[in-house]
């Protein structure tokens, strides 16, 4: 009986019967999990991997129908049914469910229905049966599709964030307090053809990027004008906005043109780890912030500014340690008449980055006048036994430190940063006995380059090490 009403649903998905009767419940009952047994309902209803679908809908929304209100893309709802000049997803969601526009606009309950038929069309197009249609792994093309991406790179970022998600698991409160989850499960994805696309999460050309710890992106020629900046216009603004949308849908979004209205913006920040895509050289203008297109570099944040949830201490140390970069680089004073909001150029209609943005906190990691202490020190990196016997400031970006152990005749370095902390940034140390081989330790660190030990007694050392663009190298010294 059972399956008998599961193919009847099927079937009869695209009338304007509830789906209520379908599953055998009066049409008038109230849940006390609405959105739950929502994705429940069109999970079944459409064979869409149930976990996948929640999944998907809290990478692109956090599970915020917004009220009806379109993201800057033109997605609508809980799963972002889009209606802009490239993409049509709202308009076939109504026509494979017979719901009218303004209900997957605004209800939840239609919005995740929709979202849930497009996926099982894209899946019949793309030739899933019904044996590959219960395994989460084999949608991946799909979830790919979903997203509207202006080229397969973008495409395969926007499936790999859900998909990393899958694996974290869900627990979200909806804005009436309901909480959805999904349990964390290991998916190796079936990528298909994705899997040639380029890997936007570690690939970056370093040659195109103004900040070495960006991904490289280009927007659409139309979205933004080239230039030759600061020589042509000097640079002393940098304008916070946020995204109205997701990660890799902005970064889709401004690769889509040419259109009535161009847009784009330097640099894309994700919410959950502080990842940054740069989109338009700083010496050519992007569109985005009218007045102050010429004289400023503009930073988008993943999320909606009526959500704050989507504003992570991740995402704002990222973002701070890029713009007192841009800051430094151009001698842009770090204060609020220099780094502003979207919303406080002059003529600008837009509200961002909004109220629930924590510019106390920004600016606090942007100056490093606050913003929390390095919990690890020299000696608690080095080890029992060490003390520190000289230190060489790295401007403000951190301390390298040579300490000795004279119990075993060893000298170690570590350089400890001050600035950025909890954000990977360029960090090393480096120890040099006199005679032998120099040894390093570099990459991009949190908190910390080092330990770097070696039997120095009786012999002369060198050491030193880096921490953001301050340098520090030793002569030979420390002998005996």
């Amino acid at each position: 009986m059972k399956a008998r009403l599961r193919r009847s649903a099927a079937l009869l998905a695209g009338s304007l019967i509830p789906l209520s009767l379908l599953m055998g419940q009066p049409a008038n009952a109230v849940s006390a999990d609405p959105m739950t047994d929502a994705f429940a309902r069109a999970a079944a209803t459409y064979e869409v991997p149930r976990d996948l679908l929640v999944t998907l809908a809290f990478a692109e929304t956090h599970l915020d129908g917004h009220e009806g209100e379109p993201s800057a893309s033109g997605g609508y709802g809980v799963m972002h049914l889009v209606s802009n000049p490239t993409a049509r997803t709202l308009e076939r969601a109504a026509k494979l469910t017979s719901q009218p526009v303004s209900a997957l606009k605004a209800d939840d309950a239609a919005n995740i229905t929709g979202g849930a038929a497009v996926l099982r069309a894209y899946a019949d197009e793309l030739g899933l049966d019904a044996a590959a249609r219960k395994d989460p792994a084999k949608w991946y093309p799909v979830v790919a599709k979903y997203g509207n991406a202006a080229s397969p790179d973008v495409a395969r970022l926007y499936a790999d964030t859900v998909y990393d998600l899958l694996a974290e698991g869900v627990d979200a409160d909806t804005a009436d307090g309901e909480s959805v989850t999904v349990r964390p499960q290991a998916v190796e994805p079936d990528r298909g053809a994705y899997a040639r696309a380029r890997d936007l999460n570690t690939s970056a050309a370093a040659a195109a990027v103004d900040y070495p710890s960006a991904h490289w992106v280009p927007a659409h020629s139309s979205n933004y004008a080239v230039s030759s900046r600061p020589s042509s216009d000097a640079i002393d603004r940098i304008v916070i906005h946020v995204a109205q949308g997701s990660y890799a849908g902005t970064i889709s979004w401004f690769q889509q043109g040419p259109r009535p209205n161009p847009t784009s913006s330097h640099y894309v920040i994700r919410s959950s780890d502080g990842d940054i895509t740069q989109m338009v050289r700083e010496k050519d203008r992007a569109f985005h912030a009218g007045e102050y297109n010429r004289r400023s570099v503009g930073i988008e944040h993943e999320g909606y500014i009526n959500n704050a949830s989507w504003f992570t201490d991740t995402m704002y140390r990222a973002s701070a340690a890029l713009t007192r970069n841009i800051a430094d680089r151009y001698g842009i004073p770090k204060d609020r008449t220099h780094i502003v909001g979207h919303h406080q150029v002059p003529g600008a209609d837009h509200t961002d980055p909004g109220p629930n943005w924590d510019w106390t906190k920004y600016m606090q990691y942007v100056t490093g006048s606050s913003g929390g202490s390095n919990p690890h020190t020299a000696e608690s990196v080095c080890g029992s036994g060490y003390k520190v016997i000289d230190s060489a400031a790295l401007g403000t970006a951190g301390t390298v430190y040579l300490l000795y152990n004279s119990a075993n005749g060893y000298n170690c370095v570590a350089t400890i940063k001050k600035t950025s902390l909890g954000t990977a940034t360029a960090t090393s140390a480096y120890l040099e006995v006199q005679g032998r081989t120099r040894v390093t330790d570099s990459g991009n660190f949190a908190y910390y380059a080092g330990p770097v030990r070696a039997s120095a007694a009786d012999k002369c050392v060198r050491w030193g090490g880096k921490a953001g663009s301050a340098v520090y190298d030793s002569p030979f010294e420390h002998c005996g």
